[in-house]
């Protein structure tokens, strides 16, 4: 018997690779992003007592009611906007299984998807699995978006357009004029949104999110996927959600009982407790992860990088090109093994790279961590 791979091409992620390289140099890794702390001690003490009490078996399928009640309340604090908590919030196993349950609602055989470079590495695999076409557009150098050349792509075949704000890896929030852009683009098709908001939560200088989800003109087009392991330094529990309009999460939610059925019960029910009882976790972390933003970039100065904008999430892009004038690739190879220190190339999450010399930090580390990883380079 032979084997016809669905992706023949297809290698190891760059994250798997920088991770196994940084542990073979015993680099500090910035490369992958997840934090280097604990989380809330609380949220743990929470996890402990429901499973002691016998919360171990499976919840039901949309997600355990409190937790799914806990996030309506949260989106109606943050962002005024009333939510079904039975019709249109689902939980899933991780941000990633929610982005291919929304894809796979929308994406038929020969559809096309709309998605932007620098993107994160599974839309396309996700949309390719749907027997979807990927089309990719990369973003402008600044990070934003050249819509001419998503009008030109536009055509009869286009079911989807997937936006990520803030964005991984540049940071870049999503602004009011370039939603409007959108809705003047889609407005009068078929199109759908999936918009993929974990960084929701770690947002900079006093802006706020703004979510396709969110604007009413956009509601019931659009699915918004989050991450409860972005927001509560938990990213191994793999629980994330989907919120959408009712018509959308009935056909979400037929994909998703297939793919997961349900998530942890005991997490969820703790993850409620935290959300009820310490919504300061959430509104806070703004402000948390905005002090460690200033405190790597103060880091970063010391050297000859040269940092870029940052306007969300917990990544840091910065320019290299005073320093080297290899390849992003070779560059972060020679990082690790010249100076311990692990990064991601940009380059990484294009198809069709620019010529740039950028590379991707993650912050979200204790600042022993942050202040230990430029030592062989000063």
């Amino acid at each position: 018997m032979q084997l016809q791979s669905k992706f023949p091409d297809m290698k190891t992620t760059i994250f798997s690779q920088i991770s196994a390289l940084s542990n073979e140099y015993d680099a500090v890794n910035l490369g992958q992003g997840f934090p280097s702390f604990s989380p809330d001690s609380y949220l743990l003490d929470r996890l402990a007592h429901y499973t002691n009490e016998g919360f171990n078996q499976y919840a039901p399928m949309a997600g355990m009611p409190r937790l799914l009640e806990s996030i309506s309340q949260l989106h109606s604090n943050l962002y005024g906007q009333s939510i079904s908590p039975q019709n249109e919030i689902t939980i899933t196993s991780g941000a990633t299984e929610a982005l291919f349950c929304a894809i796979s609602t929308v994406v038929n055989a020969g559809d096309e998807v709309i998605l932007f470079d620098p993107s994160y590495d599974s839309y396309a695999p996700n949309i390719e699995l749907n027997g979807g076409v990927a089309i990719r557009i990369n973003l402008n150098d600044d990070f934003s978006f050249d819509f001419e050349k998503i009008k030109d792509a536009i055509n009869s075949k286009t079911k989807a357009i997937i936006l990520n704000s803030p964005h991984n890896p540049s940071g870049k929030c999503l602004t009011k004029d370039e939603l409007d852009e959108f809705w003047n683009l889609i407005n009068e098709k078929n199109i759908y949104v999936i918009s993929d908001e974990v960084y929701q939560h770690i947002i900079f200088d006093g802006k706020k999110h703004l979510s396709p989800f969110n604007d009413e003109r956009f509601r019931d087009r659009t699915f918004a996927i989050s991450s409860f392991g972005k927001t509560f330094h938990v990213t191994g529990w793999k629980i994330g959600y989907c919120v959408a309009s009712e018509e959308l999460t009935r056909e979400f939610r037929k994909i998703h009982q297939y793919i997961t059925f349900s998530t942890m019960s005991s997490a969820q029910l703790a993850l409620s407790d935290m959300l009820n009882i310490k919504s300061n976790a959430v509104t806070g972390l703004p402000d948390f992860y905005q002090l460690k933003r200033e405190y790597f970039r103060n880091e970063l100065k010391k050297t000859m990088f040269k940092v870029l904008p940052c306007e969300g999430s917990f990544f840091q892009l910065v320019d290299y090109s005073e320093l080297s004038e290899k390849d992003d690739m070779a560059f972060c190879i020679s990082l690790i093994k010249e100076y311990k220190l692990a990064a991601i190339p940009l380059s990484s999450f294009y198809q069709k790279p620019p010529k740039t010399k950028v590379i991707r930090f993650c912050f979200a580390k204790d600042n022993n961590t942050l202040s230990s990883a430029f030592n062989h380079m000063v």
